[in-house]
């Protein structure tokens, strides 16, 4: 009998439930991945859409020639408010503002809209509503570019483009962190999660290299693009995503409970009624430890989510989300985390534009490197915070190197390209460590916490939270930059640090409960044991 080929070997050592468990990794994968791909042209083109003027240029009426086409799109007169200072209306004095707009019009609309999203995703078949987010993502993302075929110059037009593609991505980040925490379980969620994550910064370095291949010839393609590959990416999330193992009878390796809380239709029921050794045993450590008082007390009845036994699968409601333990604090720790990532997203090309005096597309390449950096961080903060067990004592330790590597940023970048590359792939892993970690292992870690006494149907509507109130801070920081940076770059470092400092602030009461009492990360993330 002939022995069976390498590749063969390889393939058949490998369960069934492990090829489709790699499967939804990358398919989530690269479905988030696309969403991020279709954020980052905006911050390549901020180059394109205003340029320093030289001396001498008058914005009057002109023929455009062959060299001005490729700024201002196909041939044509150019109108009284079109100029070689880049494209109207971002050509004036004001442009920063402008453009700081267009950000604030995306990222507000991205902050209210993931409030609603988590609610209304976890009602919903999750591979229906995901596609339908990303096909609509791809034609507004879209239309922002047809601007430039069709020579628009409304502000109004790009606003309210922004806004509308801002809500419909909110469909993206609640439902692939449930499907991904439908396939994995607890254990070294914190890795798992970490490598996944870096979606974000594959997303960026493929949006600026995408957009800042037709950003100095024809911007509009630098938005027409990635609109197309979302929406492709939304027809193959139609025709491949499986929301739960159980859909296609595979094993999951989130723990099996007893009968009256095992899936199925009387899935997450909970038992009323606790026996009498339940009631005079010891609680575990999660109950005991996180968010007490005084770390001696049992869990305070309001930091339980009691659900209905009555066999239905009920959604958890907002104010319940908001009562499991360390929601609230972790949600206001990414707010100010998710303001000093997102400032870096949106005007760290026009940031080395400025310092280093580079094109737009020398400019987004270089950004790149500041997500490759954000890759090993998340990577790294998910490692740590699973051999330590302890999720925020690890965020609160990269933000506490972030807020003074900052600084260092801000006074090296001036000396050179070299120093510049250096200071970009550290702040990179310091800024966008704590955000990664946040935003996927702990918001599932909280999503299935023993106080919800299993009902994973909460994980949507707790990541949305945590999602929606970090965007708040995505908002904020953009405009915050646009409305700075006039007076100085540096005042917009000094302002990134203060949000550092804040967000450290917010986990000061978890990284001492996570210090002073014993077991995993405070409670938020040990595994359960199986029954």
């Amino acid at each position: 009998m002939a022995p069976l080929p390498v590749g063969i070997r390889f393939i058949v050592s490998f369960s069934r439930d492990q090829w489709y468990r790699a499967f939804i990794f990358m398919l989530t994968f690269l479905l988030y991945a696309s969403f991020h791909l279709s954020r980052k042209p905006i911050s390549i083109v901020k180059g394109e859409l205003h340029k320093q003027c030289t001396a001498g240029e008058e914005p009057e009426s002109r023929f455009s020639g062959p060299s001005s086409s490729t700024r201002h799109g196909p041939t044509h007169w150019l109108l009284n408010n079109e100029t070689d200072c880049g494209w109207a209306p971002f050509d004036k004095n004001n442009y920063q503002q402008l453009l700081g707009a267009l950000d604030y019009a995306f990222l507000c609309a991205y902050a209210i809209g993931m409030y609603l999203s988590g609610i209304i995703g976890e009602r919903l078949p999750i591979r229906y509503y995901l596609t339908f987010g990303m096909l609509a993502s791809g034609a507004f993302t879209a239309l922002f570019g047809l601007g430039y075929f069709y020579n628009i110059h409304s502000l109004g037009f790009y606003v309210v483009t922004q806004i509308i593609n801002g809500l419909v991505q909110t469909t993206g980040w609640p439902s692939v962190v449930t499907c991904l925490s439908n396939w994995f379980g607890k254990g070294r969620r914190g890795l798992i999660m970490g490598i996944w994550n870096s979606h974000t910064s594959v997303g960026n370095i493929l949006g600026s290299l995408i957009a800042g291949y037709w950003v100095s010839t024809c911007w509009g393609l630098s938005f027409v693009v990635p609109g197309a590959i979302v929406a492709a990416m939304g027809i193959v999330c139609f025709l491949f995503l499986i929301e739960h193992p159980k859909d296609i009878k595979c094993s999951s390796t989130l723990p099996t409970h007893p009968r009256a809380s095992e899936n199925g239709i009387n899935r997450f029921r909970l038992q009323k009624q606790a026996t009498h050794s339940e009631k005079n045993g010891p609680l575990d450590p999660e109950l005991q430890c996180l968010l007490l008082s005084d770390g001696k007390s049992p869990l305070h009845p309001s930091h339980v989510v009691v659900l209905p036994g009555d066999g239905s699968m009920a959604a958890i409601s907002f104010t319940g989300a908001l009562r499991i333990p360390g929601v609230i604090e972790f949600s206001l720790c990414l707010l100010f985390a998710k303001l000093v990532s997102y400032t870096f997203l949106f005007w760290l090309p026009l940031y080395i534009t400025s310092v280093d005096h580079l094109d737009a597309k020398k400019a987004g390449e270089l950004s790149t490197l500041f997500d490759v950096g954000g890759i090993f961080g998340g990577i790294l903060a998910g490692v740590i915070s699973d051999r330590l067990e302890k999720r925020a004592s690890t965020c609160g330790l990269m933000l506490l190197l972030a807020a003074p590597t900052l600084y260092v940023f801000s006074s090296v970048s001036k000396m050179g390209l070299e120093a510049t590359i250096a200071m970009l792939l550290l702040s990179g892993a310091l800024v966008s460590g704590p955000y990664a970690l946040i935003t996927t292992a702990v918001s599932a870690d909280l999503g299935t916490h023993k106080s919800l006494k299993g009902n994973s149907h909460a994980l949507s509507t707790v990541t949305a939270i945590i999602d929606g109130t970090g965007s708040v801070g995505a908002a904020l920081g953009p405009l915050l930059a646009g409305l700075i940076s006039p007076s100085g770059w540096s005042n917009v470092f000094y302002m990134l640090m203060f949000a550092d400092a804040c967000a450290l602030l917010f986990l000061i009461r978890l990284i001492h409960k996570e210090l002073s009492c014993p077991g995993p990360a405070a409670g938020i993330q040990a595994p359960l044991k199986e029954h």
